[in-house]
């Protein structure tokens, strides 16, 4: 599959499990109203995850930046990161992004902001220190491409959802074991309201988590593209994968926002897969690696 059908795939698969996660918010929502008889329960479970995901919109840049420590960098200070991200945003056709460094020696480096306009790039100093020019330039592009994608939009709805789908079920539960007042109590339907009070939340942070790989995935096909050279961000990335050690301010909150897995690459195969956030490092390497040829032919 070259970059272009990858990207296209990827940006199918990532709405219709964006769909798969509304659905399963009104469902959850549409039980626990039915379950205690008062449709406001789901009005406002409607309106809640609404107003959080607006709030998380407007101020998830902020909190993130600060929970990482990030600095604002200079241009006279950090002369290469800020002619490449300006170049790259050039050829993307988009607003040069804030730059901000985090101080920690692990490699790493993420994009969030609400919109195109208001977005920020950030790198680790571990991150500057180890990549040369064109594995630089594959980073910025892949982070340029997560702005250009609204991939921090999606991100930002999918983990805000999926945090209500477990405040929901959490709220469910409390109540069966509190001996909660309850309108509807025959048997079937306290056993479906159980089962999808404990297997909703685990549905929803599968769809969080596929949801983020997919971003990953697309953010590098567009990343290519976007340098024509998918090399440097193959490089980039195989560098990154090998740090041995986490960074200090990893959080699971964030975890997703970062081009690699800030608590380190982890191999998985099989089921362990569902659970990363993150691509594997090798899928993501073969992935640009195959399409590289087909980028050099076009180029000439």
């Amino acid at each position: 599959m070259n970059l272009y059908k990858h990207q296209d795939s990827n940006i199918l698969k990532t709405w219709l499990l964006m769909s798969a996660f509304l659905v399963l918010i009104i469902a959850i929502g549409w039980f626990v109203s039915y379950y205690y008889q008062e449709p406001l329960i789901l009005y406002f479970a409607i309106i809640f995850s609404v107003g959080l995901n607006i709030f998380s919109y407007w101020f998830s840049d902020k909190i993130v930046l600060r929970l990482h420590k990030a600095k604002l960098a200079t241009r006279q200070e950090y002369f290469d990161l800020w002619n490449a991200t300006e170049n790259l945003s050039i050829t993307a056709g988009l607003p040069m992004p804030k730059l901000y460094v985090v101080e920690d020696a692990a490699p790493n480096a993420f994009a969030t902001g609400r919109n195109k306009d208001h977005a920020v790039v950030a790198v680790t100093t571990g991150l500057l220190n180890i990549l040369d020019k064109n594995e630089l330039e594959g980073v910025i592009a892949h982070e340029l491409s997560h702005i250009g994608n609204y991939d921090m939009l999606i991100s930002t709805v999918v983990v805000v959802m999926a945090g209500f789908v477990a405040m929901l079920s959490d709220i469910f539960l409390r109540a069966q074991f509190s001996g909660g007042d309850r309108k509807n109590t025959s048997g079937p339907v306290l056993i479906i309201g159980l089962v999808m009070a404990i297997l909703t939340p685990l549905a929803a942070t599968l769809i969080r988590l596929a949801v983020s790989r997919k971003r990953e995935f697309l953010a590098d096909a567009s990343g290519a593209l976007l340098t024509r050279y998918p090399q440097g961000l193959a490089s980039a990335l195989r560098k990154i994968s090998s740090a041995p050690v986490p960074m200090r301010t990893a959080n699971n909150a964030t975890a997703h926002l970062f081009i690699s897995n800030p608590f380190g690459a982890k191999k998985a195969s099989g089921l362990h897969k569902l659970f990363l956030t993150h691509p594997p490092v090798e899928e993501r390497i073969r992935a640009l690696i195959e399409s590289n040829g087909r980028i050099t032919e076009e180029n000439r």
